[in-house]
């Protein structure tokens, strides 16, 4: 059986011996030809290739999007057209877009590199029956690798041997803490609970062990996280919603040019002045400055959420967190204070007792070695009393699944014992009351406790028992049998706590529209007690075990009212982003460690913390300095009050420049002469697009942050399709005064309808940028101010000024001035009066 085939099954399933004879190996490993022979067929021992340089090709995917290639399309025509300098600021405008999205991705692939950091330099691996000390590059399947304590493990294996060997495996599972791992057939359903295998990259913390390697390189566990981390990340939210706004704009440009072509030819209009007139009217539709205004906008949020300790990495997750409508959250650092504590020390009784955790203190703190995190956690709420010194101990053993301290202190020799409390209680014959007095350890006695230590292992809760006994002068520990006869003290109680915001945060969350689901390597019983304790509003529990049974279109079917994940894989926690993002939702996640990295890679708003692992920072889009979901939250309201002004210059550019397009177009075949010059055209859309250059600084209504918002291209149409043929209107009525009212001659009329389109389209920005009513909203912006008027009034100078001429305007008489202000000012009502429904708003 392949290496492939064989790491896909649950190989810890299946008896030790026979996965050896599988891959054709045994206790003394490989001998070093084999070895040689698999590594050239299996490749070597790595997680992560070098990053890609297909930069030509990232570079070609961008060009050919909607919205870039429209606006490719129209730097060419002003070229063609003489206008060098709209060619230069659109060239530069996609030249900037484009690099920062491929620098962005390749930064991506980086973060699948530095998994390579996470696995063991050397290893001691048996080859010709000699142990040799080997580059883990070289390490093949079938090899019998050596573990001791401290190490990292490099590759995924089945234990051939084990003595006392506790792993950590919070890489991969998130739970803080130590797995025991011993030899036999497991049956378990996903690798966390799996005691007789090892992973690449998780590390011993206590023990040691013999592993025989099944999986290498990117067949390993660690190997699919790099994989899903370097592939290319679904689309976001956002780049979905400027993805539509191109494919819209292309739809109208093809409409308009295509009808004005053909009206044109079928009055039998000079073809060559029809085409560049068709070309400069599609110009005038592509919102040029729409990326350098995005830009702005995303920059100007992010200045703000710096300021809310939130940096961002890549600015459009600015727009996608705003959007998100539900958060995923590793349970870890982010809900809770991603740390083993003591929660309590209790006698048999349930109660409080200072003697247990007195008892519990001298076992962690007088046996050699580094403490493991249970011992930690019990030093830190009790050092052990003075006096005491440590005359000979039993580490821990996972068959025993106890550690014994023979100690001496205050006149008392005293065989101190604690473990897993079933393991504990099997040795005892006797039960210390709180008053110190002992009862018999009878069944009825014994099933007692188990049922307590049962109870609270259901509420999220990690139990050792306590026992102690009276030692002679003459006695030492010579083997397990030493540790009988003991008096079960109590229990210690541990937990990761729960943070005293996150209830709050999470109420914050959901009162802005954001459903909050936990998706976490740890045990179910652990996170129901978790939403019990913060009275989360949480429902519905699906497992790691049951999702690996489910195909995409059927977990698809489950995500939707479930929200709790426990014992999930990180290619599990992906699946799960990418089943809510099917359902049309967009998605943020927020992990630390590196088994949450895939997460946060697939989703729409990748968020790490700023004390999580590098892959898991590198992977993500925005990085909280204060792991807290409340920091979240305003981070929240800042992305939505950014999505709310880039739409509105998405809504004025869309309508505003259709109407005006429509306009022309319609009055091309009324008139007998150009109703603007191409140039001229090309000049109103430039200084229109300069004058919403105050928008990101603009203040948005209450009710743009008070729910999650996407790209609605319906929304944009129906607000083109209502204010578009409103400008129309008095554009058409401009040019019935102009051209059969006054009989203006082409200058004049060039020049009247250039001062009103432009006038129109900047003013209204005034009326929209609100959907209330315009004087009851708050004030706009002093920069939205200083940009809309001074591009009208630059506007006004180059068509009434010395420059007229060369530009091809003439001067106009007063009437005609005060006629067109007219105009201006019933379209300004109008616009006020129709715009809640174009928006279609609630009441004002």
């Amino acid at each position: 059986m392949t290496e492939k085939a064989l790491a896909a099954e649950r190989f810890w399933a299946v008896h030790q011996d026979a996965v050896a004879e599988r891959l054709g190996s045994g206790p003394m490993g490989l001998a070093a030809a084999e070895a040689d022979r698999r590594l050239a067929e299996t490749g070597p021992n790595t997680v992560a290739d070098s990053p890609r340089l297909e930069i030509a090709a990232k570079i070609g995917r961008r060009l050919v999007e909607p919205l870039v290639a429209i606006l490719l399309v129209a730097a060419l025509v002003s070229g063609l057209t003489g206008d060098w300098a709209g060619f230069g600021i659109i060239a530069c405008i996609v030249g900037v877009s484009v690099g920062l999205d491929v620098v962005q991705e390749h930064r991506a692939e980086l973060a699948a590199t530095r998994l390579r950091d996470s696995v063991a330099v050397k290893a001691a691996v048996r080859r010709d029956g000699q142990v040799v000390s080997l580059p883990v590059e070289r390490i093949v399947p079938g090899d019998v690798v050596e573990l001791t304590a401290g190490g990292l493990v490099p590759a995924d294996g089945i234990l051939l041997e084990s003595r006392g060997a506790q792993a950590n495996e919070a890489l991969l599972t998130g739970e803080p803490y130590p797995v025991g791992k011993r030899v036999g057939p497991s049956e378990a359903g996903s690798p966390a609970d799996a005691f007789n295998a090892v992973f690449a990259g998780t590390a011993l913390v206590a023990g040691a062990a013999t592993m025989l390697v099944v999986a290498t390189g990117r067949a390993t566990r660690l190997g699919g996280v790099a994989a899903s981390l370097a592939a290319r990340r679904p689309p976001t939210a956002f780049e979905k919603g400027l993805h539509g706004l191109g494919l819209l704009i292309l739809r109208l440009t093809a409409f308009l040019v295509l009808f004005v072509l053909l009206a044109h030819l079928a009055f039998q209009r000079p073809p060559l002045e029809s085409f560049l007139f068709a070309i400069a009217l599609a110009v005038g539709l592509t919102p040029e400055l729409l990326p350098m205004l995005t830009t702005v906008t995303l920059s100007r949020g992010a200045m703000r959420m710096a300021r809310k300790r939130v940096v961002v990495k890549r600015l459009a997750a600015i727009h996608d967190l705003g959007a998100m409508d539900v958060l995923c959250t590793d349970k870890t650092g982010t809900l809770t204070e991603a740390r083993i504590a003591l929660a309590d020390a209790t006698g048999t009784d349930g109660a409080p007792s200072s003697r247990v955790l007195g008892l519990a203190a001298l076992n962690a703190g007088l046996a050699s070695g580094a403490p493991s995190a249970l011992d930690a956690a019990i030093l830190q709420a009790s050092p052990p009393a003075p006096g005491w010194r440590a005359l000979a101990e039993a580490p821990f053993e996972f068959e025993r699944r106890r550690s014994a301290v023979l100690c001496e202190g205050e006149g008392q020799r005293l065989l101190v014992v604690k473990g897993a409390p079933e393991a504990v209680l099997a040795v005892c014959t006797a039960a210390e009351g709180a008053d110190g007095a002992r009862q018999p350890m009878t069944d009825a006695v014994r099933a007692e406790l188990l049922a307590r230590a049962n109870a609270r292992g259901s509420e999220g809760l990690r139990l050792l028992g306590i026992a102690w006994r009276s030692m002679g002068e003459d006695e030492t520990i010579e083997g397990p049998h030493t540790e009988a006869d003991l008096v079960f003290a109590g229990f210690c109680a541990f937990l990761d706590p729960p943070k005293a915001s996150a209830a709050d945060a999470v109420a914050r969350l959901g009162a802005l529209g954001v459903r909050v689901k936990i998706v976490s390597g740890d045990a179910a019983p652990v996170l129901l007690h978790l939403v019990r304790t913060l009275g989360l509003p949480c429902k519905g529990v699906l497992t790691g075990e049951e999702i690996e049974a489910l195909d995409h279109p059927g977990l698809v079917a489950r995500v939707q009212e479930v929200d709790l994940y426990a014992r999930v894989s990180p290619d599990q926690k992906r699946r799960v982003i990418l089943a809510l993002k099917a359902h049309g939702h967009a998605v943020g996640f927020i992990g630390d460690g590196i088994n949450d990295a895939p997460a946060i890679h697939a989703a729409d708003a990748g968020l790490s913390v700023e004390g999580a692992t590098e892959v898991a920072r590198a992977a993500a889009d925005l990085i909280l300095l204060a792991p807290d979901l409340g920091v979240l939250a305003e981070g929240v309201v800042e992305g939505r009050r950014t999505y709310a002004n880039i739409m509105k210059y998405v809504r004025m550019g869309t309508s505003s420049n259709f109407g005006n397009m429509f306009s022309m177009a319609a009055a091309s075949l009324l008139i007998p002469f150009l109703p603007l010059l191409p140039a001229q055209i090309l000049l109103n859309n430039l200084l229109y697009d300069l004058s919403e250059m105050g928008i990101p600084f603009d203040a948005v209504d209450a009710e743009d942050v008070k729910k999650p918002h996407l790209w609605d291209m319906g929304a944009v149409l129906r607000f083109t399709l209502v204010m578009g043929p409103l400008s129309s209107v008095f554009d058409l009525a401009t040019f019935g005064i102009l051209f059969w009212g006054v009989g203006a001659t082409p200058e004049e009329f060039r020049t009247a309808w250039f001062i009103e389109s432009m006038a129109t389209q900047v003013l209204v920005i005034f009326l929209i940028r609100t959907h209330g009513r315009a004087w009851r909203a708050a004030a706009p912006h002093p920069a939205l101010i200083a940009t809309s008027l001074s591009a009208l009034a630059v506007a006004c100078a180059l068509a009434l000024g010395p420059l007229a001429p060369v530009l091809g305007f003439a001067p106009l008489p007063g009437a005609l001035l005060a006629a067109i202000g007219v105009l201006v000012v019933g379209y300004l009502a109008a616009a006020e009066a129709l715009k809640r429904r174009a928006t279609r708003a609630g009441p004002a």
